[in-house]
């Protein structure tokens, strides 16, 4: 099973990953995930200025921020998504949340196919608030794609990699879902408890959708599917998964 710790700051727990994102988080009893997605979309920079408003308004720690979801102009090379990602954890290190490589936000970042961003933007995030209700759930699991999760370049690591054939397609899901399903066993939860599951890809889900993403129960409440590419080139298909019980526009 996923190695979990709990970031107590924050009031949540996450799945250890990679210094770029954690696997998932969910909330510590006491407090509950809100999710508040951008009306329109702003830059990162302006986006984290923004985001650091929205707390201070709300009364939260810039360490209740738990989880985001990122969209860019196209998928990067694994330089270019590294320092990026550098880049990106620079302000986390500077709310306290980012230390020493370890990295408790859960985050997705795909590509619009169609009217991509100009640059890389915030489409939403999530926060903690505190909770007097015991038997609330949330959680926000990370996006991730059809790289096995070890070290190495992503082209090593990308299952199939090349091919978009229904086969081919089939097995990238397969392994996707595998993903999310050990990521929400280790913070305690299942497709069961899922409300909202979402898929990144250009390519025809139609021949795997009712054999693996239904009969599994990924698509209780339905799917969403966004005309998106993974970030970083060579992927071709995403998903993540949440059960937050309130989100907002702002």
């Amino acid at each position: 099973m996923a190695e979990t710790a709990v970031f107590k700051p924050g009031g949540y727990r996450y799945v250890r990953g990679p210094f770029q994102y954690s696997g998932g988080v969910a909330a510590q009893p006491g407090y509950v995930i809100e999710r508040a997605r951008f009306a329109e979309p702003r830059p990162i920079e302006a986006g984290f200025r923004d985001i650091e408003a929205y707390l201070t308004a709300r009364g939260r720690p810039f360490t209740s921020f738990c989880a985001c979801e990122l969209r860019s102009p196209a998928p990067f090379d694994d330089a270019g998504f590294i320092a990026f990602n550098r880049v990106y954890v620079g302000t986390l290190e500077r709310w306290s949340i980012f230390k020493d490589d370890e990295n408790p936000v859960a985050r997705s970042n795909v590509c619009p196919e169609i009217n991509p961003p100009a640059e890389p933007v915030f489409e939403a995030f999530c926060y903690t608030v505190p909770s007097d209700e015991t038997d609330v759930k949330s959680f926000v699991i990370a996006g991730s794609a059809e790289a096995r999760e070890a070290p190495g370049d992503y082209a090593e690591r990308i299952v199939r990699m090349g091919e978009t054939s229904a086969e081919a397609m089939t097995e990238k899901a397969q392994s996707v879902l595998e993903t999310m399903e050990t990521r929400m066993a280790a913070l305690g939860f299942g497709w069961s408890d899922a409300a909202t599951s979402q898929v990144y890809t250009v390519h025809d889900l139609h021949p795997f959708f009712a054999s693996e993403i239904v009969a599994r129960g990924a698509a209780k409440a339905g799917l969403t599917w966004y005309y998106a590419r993974p970030p970083v080139l060579g992927l071709d298909y995403e998903m993540d998964v949440r059960r937050v019980p309130t989100e907002r526009i702002i």
